[in-house]
C-alpha cells in the first residue's frame, strides 16, 4: 500500500495537466466522430476556441483560431474579418500564453512525447535564435500569403494547407482512419505527403526538445506572445523584490529572457522556486510580495468554478453527440413518383433513385428535384471556405451556359461562416446556387465533411455519380453525352 501510495504522489497529475486534458475534451467534445467518421458541422463550429484545434478534426466543437484567421484575412477583400480578429484580442489581452501552456492541445501532445525517456536537448543561444521563425511564419504564411491571394479572389489558408501538423494529425489522418473514408485514399497527394513527412519530423523534434512547435514553428503562441505582458492572467513579476538570482530562467524549460516575457506560457515552474516569492500567478495587477493573499472563500470559488466547469463540459457532451431532433427536411414524396422511380431502390448510392427536395435558390425561386426529370442533374456541394471549391465553380458555370437543358446546382454546405449571398453576387458567376442551412441535403446526398463533393443524376434521377473531390469538364461532358 505504502508502495502504491508513494508511485502515485510521483505520477499524479498536476493542476495544470488536468486543466490541458479538460480543454482537450471540451475542444472535442463530438465522440462519436471519430465512430461516424465525419466532421461535425454543428452551430458551435461558428465560434472559435482559443487553441490550436483543427476545425477538421471528427470531435472539434468549434473552429481554430488561427484558421479562421486565415480565412478571415483571405476574405479581406470584399469584408474586414473583426469578429476574428476582436475574439483572438479577447483571447490574447485576457489570457496570453497561459492558452498554450494549460489550454491547447497541442501543448499537451508536445509535453507527452516529451516524456518519452531519450536524451534531451537543452535550450541556448540557438533555440533562442530559433523561435523567430514562428513569427517569420506568422508575417507571411498567415497574413501576407491570405492577403496577397483575397485580392486574386482565391481563398488560400498558406499555414494551414503548407504546414500546420495538427490538420494533418487531427484532420486528414482523424477521417481516413475511418473504414467509411477508405474511398478517400486515392484523393491523397504530393501535398499529404510532404505533410505527413513533417508532421512526423515535427513530433520527432518534440520529443528531444521541449515543446519544439510551439517554440519555433506555431504562429498563433506568437500572435498571443505579442499580448502576453498586457494579458490579465498569467505568471507575474514582482520586479521589486526579484533580486536576478536567475533561478527561474534555469528552471524554465522554454525560451524565456525574464518571466513573463513573450515565449512566457506560465507553465508555473518557476513560481515555488523563487527565493524572495516575486513571481506568482494570478489575475490582473502584481500583488506586492509582503503583501499576504486575500484570505476567505478560496475553497468555495474554487468549488464554484469546478462545479460550473463540470457542467459546461457535460452540457457540450450531451448536446454534440445525442442524435439531432426532428427529420431530414428534404423528404420523399412518394405520391409523385413515377413507376420507374417506385421500382427503383431509393438512396445516394449508384444506380439508386435520389430521394426528391426542394432548395431556395439565391435569386428567390425553387429548386425541385422532381421536377428536373428528363434532365442530366450535376449536383455540386461547395463551400466559400474551401479553396478547390471556389477553384472549380467556373468549371460548373462554363458547363451550364454550354448546355442549358441540363439542370446545374451548386449547393453551399450548412456551415456558414460568412455572408454567402455577398460572396456569389460578386463572384458574377452564370451558375444556379443555393443554401443547405440544415445540412438535409448534404445527408440525404450522402457527403460528407469533405468538400468539394459532387453528385450526377441520369434523366431518370437515377445516381450515376457520388464522389467527393474536383470534377474536370471532361466528366461532366461525358455524363451529358451518355445522358443524351
Amino acid at each position: 500500500m505504502d508502495k502504491q501510495t508513494s508511485w502515485w504522489r510521483r505520477h499524479r497529475p498536476t493542476k495544470r495537466r488536468l486543466v490541458q486534458l479538460y480543454t482537450a475534451l471540451l475542444y472535442n467534445a463530438h465522440l462519436k466522430g471519430f465512430a461516424q467518421g465525419e466532421i461535425y458541422t454543428g452551430s458551435s463550429k461558428a465560434l472559435c476556441v482559443p487553441g490550436l484545434n483543427c476545425y477538421s478534426c471528427p470531435a472539434a466543437v468549434g473552429a481554430c483560431p488561427l484558421g479562421a484567421l486565415q480565412n478571415a484575412v483571405a476574405a479581406s477583400a470584399s469584408r474586414p474579418g473583426f469578429y476574428v480578429v476582436g475574439l483572438l484580442l479577447l483571447f490574447g489581452l485576457a489570457l496570453g500564453r497561459v492558452i498554450c501552456g494549460w489550454a491547447c492541445p497541442m501543448g499537451l501532445l508536445q509535453e507527452l512525447l516529451h516524456q518519452i525517456p531519450t536524451p534531451k536537448l537543452k535550450k541556448g543561444r540557438l533555440t533562442r535564435a530559433l523561435r523567430w521563425i514562428k513569427y517569420i511564419l506568422l508575417g507571411v504564411l498567415v497574413l501576407a500569403v491570405p492577403l496577397y491571394y483575397a485580392f486574386r479572389r482565391v481563398p488560400l489558408p498558406a499555414f494551414c494547407k503548407y504546414v500546420c501538423p495538427a490538420g494533418t494529425l487531427e484532420g486528414a489522418i482523424g477521417l481516413l482512419l475511418h473504414p467509411a473514408n477508405r474511398d478517400k485514399l486515392g484523393l491523397l497527394g504530393l501535398l499529404f505527403t510532404r505533410k505527413f513527412i513533417l508532421l512526423v519530423l515535427i513530433a520527432l523534434a518534440c520529443v528531444f526538445l521541449y515543446r519544439a512547435f510551439c517554440r519555433f514553428i506555431c504562429p498563433l503562441g506568437a500572435l498571443y506572445g505579442l499580448m502576453n505582458r498586457l494579458a490579465l492572467l498569467g505568471v507575474k513579476l514582482d520586479h521589486a523584490a526579484c533580486t536576478d538570482c536567475g533561478a527561474c530562467l534555469r528552471v524554465c524549460p522554454m525560451d524565456i529572457r525574464c518571466v513573463g516575457d513573450a515565449e512566457c506560457i506560465s507553465c508555473g515552474k518557476c513560481v515555488g522556486l523563487c527565493p524572495t516569492s516575486a513571481i506568482c500567478f494570478q489575475a490582473g495587477r502584481v500583488r506586492p510580495s509582503g503583501q499576504p493573499a486575500p484570505a476567505g472563500g478560496r475553497k468555495a470559488r474554487v468549488g464554484f468554478a469546478l462545479l460550473l466547469a463540470g457542467l459546461l463540459l457535460l452540457g457540450t457532451l450531451i448536446a454534440v453527440n445525442l442524435p439531432a431532433r426532428g427529420s431530414v427536411e428534404a423528404t420523399v414524396e412518394s405520391g409523385r413518383q413515377t413507376e420507374l422511380e417506385q421500382r427503383a431502390e431509393l438512396g445516394c448510392a449508384v444506380g439508386q433513385q435520389l430521394p426528391d427536395f426542394r432548395l431556395t435558390q439565391s435569386n428567390g425561386t425553387e429548386f425541385e428535384l422532381s421536377a428536373q426529370r428528363g434532365k442530366l442533374v450535376v449536383l455540386n456541394l461547395w463551400a466559400t471556405w474551401c479553396g478547390p471549391c471556389v477553384a472549380e465553380l467556373p468549371v460548373f458555370a462554363d458547363f451550364a451556359l454550354a448546355h442549358p437543358d441540363a439542370a446545374v446546382l451548386a449547393i453551399h454546405s450548412s456551415l456558414v461562416t460568412e455572408d454567402v449571398q455577398q460572396w456569389i453576387g460578386e463572384s458574377e458567376l452564370a451558375l444556379s446556387f443555393a443554401l443547405d442551412e440544415s445540412g438535409a441535403v448534404s445527408e440525404l446526398l450522402g457527403a460528407s465533411s469533405m468538400l468539394p463533393h459532387t453528385v450526377i443524376l441520369d434523366p431518370n434521377g437515377r445516381v450515376v455519380y457520388n464522389r467527393p473531390g474536383a470534377v474536370a469538364a471532361e466528366l461532366l461532358e461525358d455524363f451529358y453525352q451518355k445522358a443524351k
